[in-house]
């Protein structure tokens, strides 16, 4: 309604979807939104879960962990 066109809206949804599911699993969407638009070009289709919400939110804790040992 707002965006200007229908593939405006389709983006919008996608976009705030993605920063819902973030929420929804305990991570904050804007440090996923930028560490998974540097990394996806080089991220392998085969392992393009990793950069999953609740996926990254894990690796993250374990980063974390690591650097705190």
């Amino acid at each position: 309604m707002f965006v200007g066109s229908a593939k405006g809206g389709d983006a919008s949804a996608l976009f705030y979807a993605l920063a819902a599911t973030c929420r929804l699993n305990g991570v904050e969407p804007e440090a996923w939104f930028t560490d998974v638009i540097a990394r996806i070009g080089n991220q392998p289709i085969n392992r393009i879960d990793e950069l999953l919400p609740w996926n990254w939110q894990a690796e993250k804790e374990v980063q974390n962990l690591e650097q705190a040992a």
